[in-house]
């Protein structure tokens, strides 16, 4: 979270008057700045309805208090309070997390709220002459003294009364359809969940949270609490450090049953062993009771890039030179979860596969040609590992018709629902001009991904075969990636149609919650991660068992 160049407001300060004529013409006057002089001692109410002003200069007055309702201000980037006679600051303050400098000299303040120190964005604080505690004095008299008192404050913060220590309230369960009585299914859980790891949980990045609720050994306690509490048949999790993979998540979730795979960005295998173990990645678990390995898969999106890009420059400038990455596994459903499902032994039945994918598309928004061109190598790469496995495994049923393998694909696309990825996936296919290709020359190298195949006919659209339907739709949930400086859906699980179904999701976190404890951003001391999880209950159609003369035996419902 890069913070924006900031200008502050020109010293000389100009005034000018709407003459009568101007008005008469119909001139609008728009002002964003305002001053207000002349030993003031109390403000008119009516002052908080400016809502628009990014400064005020209220210096040189007579003002003791200034009321709560001045955070009412949120567009502030400049607040001059200096030479006046305060004695405290409302804690309100602390929720004007646009202000950039904020000038108190020359008061009566003895102490300061904790609440100050949410101020991430502040660039210049001005406390000379008050008769602050010496301890205040000399943090502030520190070098770059502003940003290690706001921490110092940040840090006190969740000791004081006024920091809500209520958890979030449990996110709701939201039943979206009934199960299928009329046939045999499996029943399996999914979650999808982007961690936050360590390297990237800047101050710089997330200034609005306590240094200490950043800090990795008291995140990840709940983050794997989170993941407990779902219990999720399959989980999918982005930018695991490689360490922390090893040393934590596999060996905490094998304790619950589950074992994983994990391959981290590609940049790792160039780094010697002391770096490599801090590079990020993707990971699949999955409960052995319900799910035995078949295979397992890496999907390198520069070496695709590379082996695909048939002399294209923008594919080998532009998607070649980023590392993500994407992970697969094909699991096998253990007979016991399908006969427990059935409600009765399955004799016959074919092994039933189902293919897991999980993805961590490139970040910057500069580059939806790259998100969308990594998103359709990927899908083609899942494509092949189907028809392999299929062929490999000779999955054809008794009637000789080949059973298809169902998909299920958890990714952080780093794309809102209205971009050319989602379109991509969705529909199942997009058109070569898309505007997130952003008018660079693709078209000869993507030929290679189409589902038609590269000699096949494309009308000018490149497509997936997959028929991909996202569990969280019709906005069920309002963001997946919740900072100060966005707030969007980037996170999805996918499932392939017919074969699969979304029974229920669980819901987004409780917005009053959010608005009330004036949350601008995650993390948060109750929230561990930039990102929400999802989590989905899928319905797997399973095969009709063989016939008995002719008739199928339904299973007891």
């Amino acid at each position: 979270m890069p913070k924006e160049k900031y200008d502050p407001p020109d010293p000389r300060r100009m005034y000018t008057i709407m003459s009568s004529e101007e008005a008469a013409n119909g001139k609008k006057s728009y002002w964003a700045e305002l001053e207000i002089t002349g030993k003031v001692k109390n403000l008119s109410t009516s002052l908080w309805s400016l809502t628009h002003l990014t400064a005020l200069y209220i210096s040189d007055n007579s003002l003791s208090r200034i009321p709560p309702d001045i955070a009412k201000l949120h567009n502030l980037v400049y607040l001059d309070l200096s030479s006046n006679k305060i004695r405290s600051l409302p804690a309100e303050l602390g929720n004007m997390v646009s202000l950039r400098e904020l000038l108190l000299n020359n008061n009566q303040l003895r102490v300061l709220p904790f609440e100050l120190g949410k101020l991430f964005q502040l660039h210049t604080l001005g406390l000379k002459g008050n008769p602050l505690a010496q301890e205040i004095l000399n943090l502030y008299q520190e070098p770059d003294g502003t940003r290690r008192l706001l921490n110092y404050l940040l840090d006190n913060l969740a000791g004081t009364k006024r920091v809500s220590t209520e958890p979030p309230p449990p996110r709701s369960w939201i039943p979206l359809q009934d199960p299928d009585r009329t046939r045999p299914t499996a029943l399996f859980s999914v979650m999808c969940y982007n961690v936050l790891c360590d390297k990237y949980a800047t101050r710089q990045l997330y200034g609005y949270c306590p240094p200490w609720a950043l800090n990795w050994d008291y995140r990840k306690k709940s983050i794997m609490q989170e993941i407990m509490n779902c219990s999720a048949d399959i989980i999918s999790l982005q930018e695991v450090e490689t360490e922390q993979y090893y040393n934590f998540f596999l060996v905490e979730l094998k304790e619950q049953g589950y074992e994983g795979f994990f391959s981290p960005k590609s940049r790792a295998r160039t780094m010697s062993e002391s770096d490599r173990k801090h590079v990020d990645g993707c990971a699949i678990f999955y409960k052995t009771d319900k799910f035995s390995l078949v295979q397992k898969h890496t999907v390198e999106f520069n070496q695709l890039a590379m082996a695909n890009s048939e002399g294209s420059e923008v594919m080998l400038n532009r998607v070649m030179t980023k590392d993500n990455i994407g992970v697969a596994v094909l699991l096998e459903l253990r007979k016991e979860m399908m006969e427990l499902s059935a409600g009765k032994p399955l004799h016959g039945m074919e092994k039933q596969l189902v293919l897991v994918a999980n993805a961590h598309m490139h970040w910057d928004p500069e580059y939806s040609d790259v998100k969308l061109v990594q998103t359709m190598m990927f899908l083609s790469e899942v494509k092949n590992i189907v028809d392999k496995a299929t062929r490999s495994l000779k999955l054809s049923s008794v009637s000789g018709e080949t059973n298809p393998i169902p998909l299920v694909l958890c990714a952080d696309l780093n794309s809102l629902p209205d971009s050319g990825v989602v379109e991509y996936l969705s529909t199942g296919g997009v058109d070569s001009t898309h505007k997130d290709f952003k008018e660079l020359r693709y078209i000869d190298c993507l030929t290679n991904f189409n589902c038609n195949g590269k000699n096949g006919t494309s009308n000018g659209r490149i497509t997936h075969g997959f028929k991909l339907k996202s569990a969280y739709e019709n906005g069920l949930m309002p963001y997946t990636n919740y900072t100060f400086d966005f707030k969007g859906i980037i996170d999805y699980i996918f499932h392939s149609q017919p074969l699969l179904n979304v029974l229920g999701v669980l819901g987004p976190l409780d917005p009053q919650w959010l608005t009330e404890n004036n949350i601008s951003g995650c993390p948060h001391p109750h929230v561990p991660s930039d990102h929400f999880s999802l989590f989905a209950q899928l319905e797997l159609i399973l095969p009709y068992p063989p016939s008995v003369n002719g008739i199928h035996l339904p299973g007891r419902r």
